[in-house]
């Protein structure tokens, strides 16, 4: 799919305006500020060819974590970044790889799928007047709607991790809610990291593009902002990592309470059954000359001394308090 957008010229100067884009002859007629490829065919990159002389290689959204190859520079002039984007659904939470171009003043950007970060900066940009001058605010705007989205997502995770919360630290925690519990949480711990590595990800784009001198005074500082803003949210991240953690040794607390209980249990039964097969196993013995096997009170007296011996320790561990 091939989004193009332009820049309105007249009374709402800065909104963008996107195009309709049907054949090569319909991309020759506009001059973009934006030319958004997802997931391109081979021959919406043709066009991109012969309209703007620009070569896309197949493999620009591969997985390559060196910076180097992330961020560079060619002699033609064109500014590579590639930086990695959130996608927050109730589904599989991801980070998608994105590759941007800057090129001739026309940002170009190639991912596999849509992002949520890109359709919301479209809604701002088509209802705000102003909001973009040119190509490099239309990526710097990306990057800060990136932080925003992935402060909403913390914000998320904060507000499921409190109805976790409130599951595990009641008072009694079976073996279902504990496990549901812990599954909730490796969900919310997994999020958490990707948006972690999402505003790092973002933070060394935004500080390549200051280093660079592509950014006049008022970018600048609007690029500072954003690295400010990604640092508040490595804290935030930092402290939901903390409380990941303390609900993980909760729960894991409570799992090990309820089998300790299980296994108090069986041990209480094994020592209290220990004195009757004492007893049972004495009156077993095929001796000759045992008293009690040829009066008729032997087997009654043998019944209540084995009753007698499983009340006794029962009676003491429940004084002692071991049964609770």
């Amino acid at each position: 799919m091939l989004n193009v957008f332009t820049l309105d010229k007249g009374r709402l100067s800065g909104r963008l305006l996107q195009e309709e884009i049907d054949s090569a002859a319909d991309l020759a007629q506009v001059q973009p500020v934006w030319v958004d490829l997802e997931a391109p065919t081979a021959e919406e990159i043709g066009w991109i060819a012969g309209r703007f002389g620009l070569q896309i290689p197949d493999n620009i959204v591969d997985d390559d974590l060196e910076e180097s190859a992330r961020f560079y520079e060619e002699d033609n002039g064109e500014l590579h970044i590639r930086s990695d984007f959130l996608i927050d659904d109730d589904i599989t939470p991801r980070n998608v790889r994105v590759a941007f171009i800057l090129y001739n003043k026309v940002l170009f950007s190639v991912h596999a799928e849509d992002l949520p970060v890109f359709r919301l900066l479209r809604l701002r940009a088509r209802r705000n007047p102003a909001l973009i001058e040119d190509a490099k605010d239309v990526l710097l705007k990306l990057y800060d709607a990136d932080a925003e989205y992935s402060a909403d997502a913390l914000e998320g995770i904060y507000d499921s991790l409190e109805k976790v919360s409130a599951r595990v630290l009641k008072q009694d925690v079976d073996d279902r809610a504990a496990g549901d519990a812990l599954s909730a949480i490796a969900k919310e711990e997994d999020l958490n990291g990707r948006i972690r590595r999402n505003v790092m990800d973002t933070r060394r784009a935004v500080s390549f593009m200051m280093r660079s001198r592509m950014l006049n005074a008022e970018q600048f500082e609007e690029a500072r902002q954003i690295l400010r803003d990604i640092d508040s949210l490595d804290s935030h991240t930092a402290f939901l990592f903390d409380k990941i953690n303390f609900l993980m040794d909760a729960t894991v607390g409570f799992i090990n309470i309820n089998q300790n209980k299980i296994i108090k249990i069986f041990s209480v039964a094994s020592v209290a059954l220990l004195p009757p097969t004492l007893i049972a196993s004495v009156y077993g013995m095929n001796f000759q000359h045992m008293p009690e096997l040829s009066q008729t009170w032997g087997y009654p007296f043998a019944l209540g001394l084995m009753v007698a011996s499983v009340a006794a320790p029962l009676i003491y561990f429940r004084r002692k308090g071991w049964m609770r």
